[in-house]
């Protein structure tokens, strides 16, 4: 049965902070005797802390678990030593076959593939005997065949509180108001995919845009029945200059101008416009026009330069000789 008050809450990764074994001992070794009851809400993480953590269940022999949220892997078998588990109405229940974190990256030749290859198929040797022990934990649970348990969790899906009940993986469903369904979130999904788990068939979390929000907030506060005029000035430079004037008044945006005003700047803006329409004649004009004769002979030689005179062969070799000999005789 569903308590108010826990002596445990199991949550997030199955060996992390809030999911561990050595804490869990001591709680049992605290209510040695007495009634114990869990709250588990995860995902799954490390095998060996589930089993760990069966095994004091079972061994404490008065340990009642419930689940809520949604419910995947090492966390449901940290569940089988209970002796009494029920689920939330709204929790999901997942089972599937144990994996194992691989990473090879480089270049190989023949042999290391082999060796790689030799690597792997004891690797997935292990996991089926991994398999095998999980599934028959699973089936003394259920009351089914191991081989059952092991084609449901070569399937891995996601099993609703009805299907986990009809299972024989809990003993009992309850419905609280005060628990609510759960939601995929996107941490939760990157945490399935992470982990090779397939997406549950559950409503997606809304997510407030903070932007969005203050605007639509701002929206209501202007638009309210009861909302002052906002009056502010602000300073066109080029229309107060036009109108001689130092700033124009805004009221909830909007900007009244007299009739005067407004005939200044139609007026300022006809007389802009004319003097754009002259200088694209003019530039039209130049362009139509031929180009003018030059009859000036631009010199770019820099002042002072002297083209060198090239040397024959036979001055080039006296230069040669010469300089040898000035190097000879300071040496």
């Amino acid at each position: 049965m569903p308590q108010t008050q826990y002596n445990l809450h199991l949550k997030g990764f199955v060996g992390g902070a809030d999911f561990d074994r050595n804490y869990v001992d001591y709680i049992l070794a605290k209510n040695a005797g007495k009634e114990v009851n869990v709250l588990i809400d995860s995902l799954g993480g490390s095998l060996a802390t589930a089993l760990s953590i069966a095994a004091a269940c079972k061994n404490h022999g008065k340990v009642s678990i419930h689940f809520v949220g949604m419910n995947a892997s090492a966390a449901t078998i940290a569940s089988l030593g209970a002796a009494h588990i029920s689920i939330d109405k709204n929790a999901m229940y997942l089972v599937h076959k144990c994996s194992t974190a691989f990473f090879e990256w480089g270049s190989l030749n023949a042999d290391q593939f082999r060796t790689l290859i030799a690597d792997c198929e004891k690797a997935a040797a292990d996991l089926d005997k991994l398999d095998v022990n999980i599934a028959s934990m699973y089936a003394g649970k259920c009351k089914k065949k191991t081989q059952c348990l092991l084609d449901l969790m070569k399937v891995g899906g996601w099993l609703s509180a009805k299907d986990a009940l009809d299972w024989g993986f809990v003993d009992e469903i309850t419905d609280l108001d005060d628990e609510p369904a759960p939601v995929l979130t996107d941490a939760v999904a990157s945490e399935l995919a992470a982990a090779g788990i397939p997406l549950p068939n559950l409503p997606v979390e809304e997510k407030e845009n903070p932007i969005l929000s203050f605007f639509e907030k701002m929206a209501a506060i202007f638009q309210s029945k009861s909302k002052p005029q906002l009056t502010m000035n602000k300073n066109y430079k080029s229309i107060c200059a036009l109108l001689s004037i130092e700033s124009i008044a805004l009221t909830d945006g909007k900007a009244s101008l007299t009739d005067e005003q407004l005939t200044a700047l139609d007026k300022a803006l006809e007389m802009k416009l004319q003097v754009i329409t002259d200088l694209e004649a003019q530039i039209a004009a130049l362009k139509a026009a031929p180009a003018a004769t030059s009859t000036a002979v631009v010199d770019d030689t820099p002042q002072g330069y002297k083209p060198s005179e090239e040397k024959s062969d036979y001055e080039l070799f006296c230069d040669t000789v010469n300089a040898a000999n000035k190097l000879y005789n300071e040496v």
